[in-house]
């Protein structure tokens, strides 16, 4: 998990960033990237791609992380996904990410292959929450932050279960979506809500 922050560091990069998103695939809300510069690399907690962790070891690790680092966090809401599409929107949460850490990095390491307006040093790593440890570092935060977000709605929008599967098209959240319709966080843009408008 290490291999490439301590390839960098021995290149002299010192503020190196990982970067990730969460939220791309569900029917509603957000889609929430974040960018963190580890201040150290030996944690207690696992840290690795978030999807892989359970909820308890995701906040465990999320506590760890936020005291352990320079982060941001970047927003972007269903309204504009449906505007620019999913892919730019994720890219535009990932940019913004990188200007609320207010650290500029020197060099960022990049989950996936989303082409970002982010000029610096910049590595793309295809499922790189697995590969490093920043990467998976920002991916935790990103995914605790959502899902955050997302139990808000629950209390907002009861009758959809965010709560439990945070806007993924769950059969649940499917039979909610064809008993009561889409609520105002969900994305008209994607097919299994824009068939029931």
């Amino acid at each position: 998990m290490l291999k490439k922050e301590n390839n960098l560091n021995s290149r002299g990069y010192k503020n190196i960033a990982g970067l990730d998103e969460a939220g791309r695939g569900p029917l509603a809300g957000p889609v929430v990237a974040s960018c963190v510069i580890l201040k150290k690399y030996d944690f207690s907690n696992r840290i690795y791609d978030s999807k892989a962790l359970t909820r308890k070891a995701r906040e465990l690790a999320y506590d760890e992380i936020i005291k352990n680092s320079c982060y941001g966090v970047g927003i972007v809401e269903h309204s504009l996904i449906d505007k620019i599409n999913i892919l730019q929107a994720s890219a535009r949460a990932m940019e913004l990410a990188v200007e609320d850490m207010g650290v500029e990095p020197d060099y960022l390491l990049v989950d996936g292959q989303l082409p970002l307006q982010i000029y610096c040093n910049k590595e793309y790593i295809p499922k790189g929450d697995q590969k490093s440890l920043s990467i998976a570092s920002a991916s935790i935060i990103a995914k605790v932050t959502r899902d955050r977000i997302m139990e808000d709605y629950d209390k907002i929008y009861p009758n959809y279960g965010f709560a439990k599967h945070k806007g993924y098209g769950t059969k649940f959240h499917c039979e909610a979506l064809k008993e009561h319709g889409p609520c105002p966080i969900h994305r008209r843009s994607f097919s299994p809500v824009a068939r029931l408008i």
